[in-house]
C-alpha cells in the first residue's frame, strides 16, 4: 500500500478528494495485488503539472497484453483510463528500449477492440481479460453483450463438443467440464456476477423448454452453482433458484435438469437460509406425489434431497419454521415415505431437547397428528426414552397398530406358494404387478434367491411396473421381515447364506439401492432381542460383504471435499463411476437371467454416489445404534471402517454437537464411545483441514492414547479450551459462516466428549472464573475478566442440563453460605450507638469495581456467569426459571441480602419473558418475588433498601406485568410493615395510606 502514494499524488489535483478516495478503497480491495504489468508499489508518478498527469507504468505497450491477461485488479487501472477518454494523459512507458508518450484513449480503444472481437476460444480460465471487459463495461450494453456471451459459453460450449455422464453411453452432456474458478468469479462486480447467472438461468430454462437431447455442461451447473454462494446477489441467486428455476423447470417436465438442480443442492450449496430450506421440502413433498416422479432415479434423488433437508435443519431453526405451517402441515410432511416422517420426528425430538422448547408450547402437536395420520408408526421403547417427555407422552397416548410377525410371516408363505403355482407369466405379472394386491414382492424375491438361487426376467417386469414409489411400500415391509427371519436362524452358515443373497438383492440384481435398504432398517420399531437382530443386519451389509467398503475406500482416496478448489471434478467423478457403475432400473436382474438389457435413458448426475447418497443415512445409523447399549461395539466398528465417510460430510462438528448433546445420557458412562465417536469424525478431516482446527492438543493427546486410559483434565485444560474461544478458509463453503460459531462448536463438541462427568465440566469452567487466573498465573483471565465470563456462559447455554445444573448448585450455595448471615443485629444496644439502620454489607450490584478493588466476592462470580448463561440462553431454557426460584431457591432465602441477590437474578432478564415467553412464565416470577418480599419481612427486624425494593416492584409493575396479578398482590401487600404498604399504596385502591402512621 505504501507503493500507491505517487500514484495517489498525481491523482489528487484533477480528481478531488472523492475519486481519490473511491480509488484508495478500490486499492484496498485488491490489496497488494498486481496493477499494469507489477504491483502497486512499481507505479510511479509525479504531482500534476499543466493540468495533466505523468505515471510512469512498467512494462507496457499496447501491443503486449500479458498484464491483462494475468491480474485480475488490471480494471482498477482501466477504470481510471476510462474516465478520460478524449484526454490526453502522459504516460512513459518503460519498454525494452524506448519511450513514448501516448493518449489515453489507446489502451482504453484496445480494450474495445478486444470487446467486439472477443471469442471464447481465445480465452481461458487464467485469462483475465474477459472478467476486465465484464466489470469495466458493465454499464456499457454495447460493450458488454460480448465478453459476457463469451463468458457463458465458456461454460456451456459450442453445442459441438460434447461429454459423456455416469450412465449408459447415450448419457450425454455439452462440453465443457472444467468451471468458472472462484477466484474469478471473486473479481467481478455484483453487477457482471448478476449478468452472469442471469444468462445461465435463462439458459437452463432454454433448454428446459427445449427438451434438448443433450444434459447441461458440467462446467455451467458446477459454475451455477458456486455463483449461489454469493449472498450479494440472493435475488437472482438462491432466491430466484427456488421461487422461479425450480417451477419453470417443472412445468417444463425437464426431469433431467429437475434432478441436475437437487444434486446441486444436496452437494454443493451449504449456507442456505433456513426458510429456502423449508420451502424447498414442502415443494419436494408435493413433487412426490406427481406420476412423473414415479421413476426410479428421480424418485431416489426426491427422497435423498428431502432427507438432508430434514436432518440438517438446525436445532434454533426447527420450531419457527415448523410453526410457520402449523395452519397447513401437511405441506411440511411426505403422504408416503415413512421414513421421512420419522426422521422429520427425530428432528424435532433432537431440536426440542437442545433448545428446550418442550417447555414453551405444544407447537408440535399439528405436525405429529398429521403426521401419523398419512404414515401411522411406533417407536421403540429405547427411542422412547430419549424423547423429551412431551414427545414421549404423545406416542404413548396414540399407538398405531402393526402387524405382527407371525401374521407377516403368514402373507409372505402364501404369496410364495401362490407364485410357485402360476404357471403364465402374464398370471404372474397381473397379481404381483398390482400394487393394491401386495406389498411383500421383494420378500418373494429374498426366498426365490435362497430356494433357487436366481430370478427369473418376469420379476424385472413386475418390479418396472411396481414404480418407484409403489417399491418403497415393499422395501418396508422387507426390513421387517429380514428381522425376523434372522431372528430364528440357527447356525453362522445359514446367515451367511441369507446376507449373501441379501447382498445379490443390492449390487447384483439391483432391485433396492444399499441407502434406502439401511435407511429403511436404521428406522424400524424393534424391541428388545428383535432389535439388535435389526442392527446386526445393518452391520453385515455394511462390513461384511466387500462391494460397499470398496467403494468408500475408492471415493474417499480420490476425491476431496473442496470442490471449490477443483477444476477436475468431472474427471474424477466420471473414473469412479466407470469403476462402480450404479444402476437404477434392475439391469442386473436382466442380465443375470440371460435376458437382453435395453437401454434406458438415465438422468444426468454430476455430482451423486452411493456413498455420498449414504451420509444422511449413516448419520441415523450411528444416533440409532446409540440408542440400544449392547449394540455398541457394533457401532465401535461401523466407525473403524467407515468412519471415514464423513471426509464429505458438509457438517461434521454441528452434527457431532447435536449427537454428544441429545445422547448425554446414553453416553455419561462410555468414555470410550464418546473418545471413538469423536476421533472417528474430526479424524477423518485430517486430509482437508490443518492440525488443531478442531480440537485441542490436550484432547488430540487423549485421542491418540492407547487403550481406556483414564484422563481427568486439569485447570489449566479448561483455561485453554475457554481462551481459545475469547480470542477467536473460505467461509462461504465451510461449515459454519464465522470463525466464532466454528470455535464454539468445536469447544461444545470437546467438552461433551471429555472422560468425565458433566457435573465435572461444569464445575471446573465455573472455576475457570473463580480460581483460573490465580491457579493458572494466567493473567489474561483477570485482566478481561467480563470477556472470560461471556465465554463460559455462553459455552455452558449450549451444554446438556447436566452441564450448565452446577450454576444453579452454585446460586444456591451462594445462597446458603455467602448471604446466610443476617445484616444487622437485634440488640438494641448496637441499635442506639448506630441511631440508625446499619448498612447493607454486600456490595453485589457492582462486579467489575468489585474486580478493579480485588473485593469480590463467590456470589458476585456467580450472579456474573449466571447472567451471562441466561443472556445466551434460549427461551426454552429460560422458561424454566420460574420453577427453579420456586422449588429450590424460595425456601433459602431468609434475609435481605438474599432477596436482593434473587432480585438481581432474574431483573435483568424480565424483558426477555415479557416479549418471548408465555406471559404465565412472567407472572409466576413476580408473584414470587411478592411471596418472598412477604417473607422477609415476617423474618429481618429492619429492610435497607426498602425504596430500591420498592422502586423495582414499581418498575415490574408498570413496564411488564400491569393488573395481572392484581389479585394476589392484594392479598400480600396488607400483611407487610407499614413502611412498605406506604410505599406500595399505588399498587393497588384497596391499600390506603394511615397519616397517622
Amino acid at each position: 500500500m505504501g507503493g500507491c502514494t505517487p500514484l495517489f499524488g498525481g491523482l489528487l489535483a484533477p480528481l478531488g478528494g472523492i475519486f481519490a478516495l473511491l480509488f484508495c478503497l478500490s486499492v484496498s480491495f485488491w490489496g497488494s495485488k498486481t496493477l499494469v504489468g507489477g504491483s502497486f508499489a512499481q507505479v510511479g508518478g509525479s504531482l500534476a503539472r499543466d493540468g495533466g498527469l505523468s505515471v510512469a507504468v512498467m512494462e507496457y505497450s499496447p501491443s503486449e497484453t500479458r498484464s491483462t491477461s494475468e491480474k485480475a485488479s488490471t480494471d482498477v487501472w482501466l477504470v481510471i483510463l476510462l474516465w478520460w477518454e478524449n484526454a490526453l494523459l502522459p504516460v512513459v512507458f518503460h519498454g525494452r528500449n524506448s519511450l513514448s508518450r501516448v493518449p489515453v484513449g489507446t489502451p482504453s480503444r484496445f480494450i474495445q477492440m478486444s470487446s467486439r472481437t472477443a471469442a471464447a476460444n481465445s480465452f481461458s480460465w487464467s485469462n483475465y481479460k474477459i472478467p476486465l471487459l465484464c466489470n469495466a463495461y458493465s454499464t456499457n450494453p454495447e460493450c458488454f453483450t460480448v465478453p459476457m456471451a463469451v463468458l457463458v459459453e465458456m461454460c456451456y460450449g459450442n453445442n459441438k463438443a460434447t461429454t459423456q455422464l455416469p450412465g449408459p453411453s447415450n448419457t450425454l452432456a455439452a462440453g465443457p467440464t472444467v468451471p468458472c474458478p472462484m477466484s474469478l468469479l471473486d473479481s467481478l462486480t455484483v453487477h457482471a456476477k448478476m449478468s452472469l447467472i442471469h444468462s445461465i438461468v435463462n439458459r437452463i430454462i432454454k433448454l428446459g423448454n427445449s427438451q434438448s437431447s443433450f444434459a447441461l455442461a458440467p462446467a455451467l451447473v458446477e459454475t451455477y452453482s458456486r455463483l449461489l454462494v454469493y449472498m450479494e446477489i440472493e435475488s437472482l441467486g438462491i432466491k430466484g433458484f427456488i421461487s422461479s428455476l425450480l417451477p419453470n423447470v417443472f412445468k417444463s417436465h425437464a426431469w433431467g435438469i429437475l434432478h441436475t438442480l437437487l444434486e446441486m443442492f444436496s452437494y454443493r450449496l451449504h449456507h442456505i437460509q433456513p426458510h429456502y430450506r423449508v420451502t424447498l421440502l414442502s415443494h419436494l413433498h408435493s413433487l412426490a406425489a406427481v406420476p412423473h416422479t414415479n421413476q426410479n432415479q428421480l424418485h431416489l434423488c426426491v427422497e435423498s434431497t428431502a432427507l438432508r433437508l430434514i436432518t440438517g435443519l438446525g436445532s434454533s431453526e426447527v420450531q419457527p419454521q415448523l410453526s410457520r405451517f402449523n395452519p397447513e402441515p401437511k405441506q411440511l410432511l411426505s403422504a408416503e415415505s415413512e421414513e421421512l416422517n420419522r426422521a422429520l420426528v427425530l428432528t424435532i425430538a433432537r431440536a426440542m431437547h437442545i433448545t428446550s422448547a418442550d417447555s414453551t408450547s405444544n407447537w408440535y402437536e399439528g405436525i405429529l397428528r398429521s403426521l401419523i395420520t398419512n404414515t401411522p408408526h411406533s417407536w421403540a421403547s429405547h427411542t422412547l426414552a430419549c424423547f423429551p417427555p412431551p414427545l414421549r407422552q404423545f406416542y404413548t397416548q396414540n399407538p398405531c397398530p402393526h402387524e405382527t410377525k407371525q401374521v407377516l410371516r403368514q402373507r409372505v408363505e402364501d404369496e410364495y406358494r401362490r407364485w410357485k403355482s402360476m404357471s403364465s407369466e402374464n398370471e404372474i405379472f397381473n397379481h404381483f404387478a398390482d400394487p393394491s394386491s401386495t406389498n411383500v414382492f421383494i420378500c418373494i424375491l429374498w426366498k426365490m434367491l435362497l430356494e433357487s438361487n436366481r430370478l427369473s426376467p418376469v420379476c424385472h417386469k413386475v418390479l418396472e411396473r411396481l414404480g418407484a414409489r409403489a417399491l418403497s411400500a415393499h422395501v418396508r415391509v422387507f426390513a421387517d421381515y429380514l428381522v425376523y427371519e434372522f431372528s430364528t436362524s440357527v447356525g453362522g452358515k445359514h446367515v451367511n447364506k441369507c446376507i449373501t443373497h441379501l447382498n445379490d438383492l443390492i449390487w447384483k440384481y439391483n432391485v433396492v439401492t444399499l441407502d434406502r435398504l439401511v435407511l429403511c432398517l436404521a428406522l424400524r420399531s424393534h424391541e428388545g432381542n428383535e432389535a439388535q437382530v435389526c442392527f446386526f443386519i445393518i452391520q453385515l451389509l455394511l462390513l461384511k460383504p466387500h462391494d460397499f467398503r470398496t467403494r468408500v475406500n475408492s471415493f474417499i482416496r480420490e476425491n476431496s471435499p473442496q470442490h471449490w478448489l477443483q477444476n477436475e471434478w468431472h474427471q474424477k467423478h466420471m473414473a469412479y463411476h466407470t469403476s462402480y457403475p450404479e444402476r437404477f432400473y434392475f439391469e442386473g436382474l436382466l442380465e443375470s437371467a440371460g435376458a437382453s438389457v435395453l437401454t434406458v435413458q438415465y438422468l444426468p448426475i454430476y455430482f451423486g454416489n452411493v456413498c455420498l447418497r449414504f451420509l444422511p443415512v449413516f448419520d441415523i445409523v450411528i444416533q440409532r445404534f446409540l440408542e440400544l447399549s449392547p449394540v455398541h461395539k457394533s457401532l465401535e466398528s461401523l466407525l473403524d471402517h467407515l468412519g471415514c465417510l464423513y471426509k464429505f460430510h458438509d457438517r461434521p462438528i454441528t452434527y457431532l454437537y447435536n449427537t454428544l448433546h441429545y445422547y448425554e445420557h446414553c453416553l455419561r458412562e462410555k468414555p470410550a464411545l464418546k473418545k471413538k465417536l469423536v476421533g472417528a469424525i474430526i479424524g477423518a478431516q485430517k486430509d482437508v483441514h490443518p492440525a488443531g482446527w478442531c480440537l485441542s492438543k490436550g484432547y488430540l493427546e487423549y485421542l491418540s492414547s492407547s487403550g481406556d486410559t483414564p484422563w481427568t483434565p486439569d485447570l489449566a485444560y479448561y483455561c485453554t479450551v475457554i481462551g481459545r474461544l475469547v480470542d477467536t478458509c473460505d467461509w462461504r463453503f465451510n461449515e459454519f459462516a464465522n470463525p466464532v460459531a466454528h470455535a464454539l462448536h468445536v469447544t461444545w463438541v470437546e467438552l461433551m466428549a471429555l472422560p468425565v462427568t458433566g457435573q465435572q465440566v461444569g464445575d471446573a469452567l465455573f472455576d475457570v472464573i473463580f480460581k483460573g487466573s490465580s491457579v493458572t498465573h494466567n493473567t489474561e483471565i483477570r485482566a478481561n475478566i467480563v470477556e472470560w465470563i461471556n465465554a463460559v456462559g455462553l459455552v455452558l447455554s449450549s451444554l446438556p442440563e447436566p452441564y450448565c445444573s452446577i450454576v444453579y448448585d452454585k446460586i444456591r450455595m451462594a445462597l446458603t453460605k455467602d448471604l446466610s448471615v443476617r445484616d444487622i443485629s437485634t440488640t438494641p444496644i448496637i441499635l442506639e450507638d448506630f441511631g440508625k439502620a446499619t448498612p447493607f454489607p454486600y456490595s453485589f450490584l457492582d462486579f467489575s469495581t468489585n474486580v478493579a478493588m480485588h473485593s469480590e466476592t463467590n456470589a458476585d462470580y456467580v450472579l456474573a456467569v449466571t447472567h451471562a448463561l441466561w443472556h445466551h440462553a434460549s427461551i426454552g431454557q429460560l422458561s424454566q426459571v420460574p420453577q427453579f426460584i420456586h422449588v429450590r431457591v424460595s425456601p433459602l432465602v431468609t434475609n435481605e441480602a438474599q432477596f436482593l441477590y434473587v432480585c438481581h437474578l432474574v431483573g435483568p432478564f424480565l424483558q426477555r419473558f415479557s416479549q418471548e415467553s408465555p406471559t404465565t412464565c412472567l407472572q409466576e416470577i413476580i408473584v414470587e418475588l411478592y411471596h418472598l418480599l412477604e417473607k422477609i419481612n415476617r423474618d429481618v427486624q429492619h429492610i435497607h433498601h426498602i425504596d430500591t425494593i420498592c422502586d423495582f416492584l414499581y418498575h415490574i409493575k408498570y413496564m411488564f406485568i400491569g393488573d395481572a396479578i392484581k389479585d394476589e398482590v392484594l392479598k400480600i401487600i396488607p400483611q407487610l410493615r407499614q413502611s412498605l404498604q406506604i410505599r406500595l399504596r399505588f399498587m393497588t385502591q384497596n391499600i390506603k395510606r394511615d397519616d397517622n402512621s
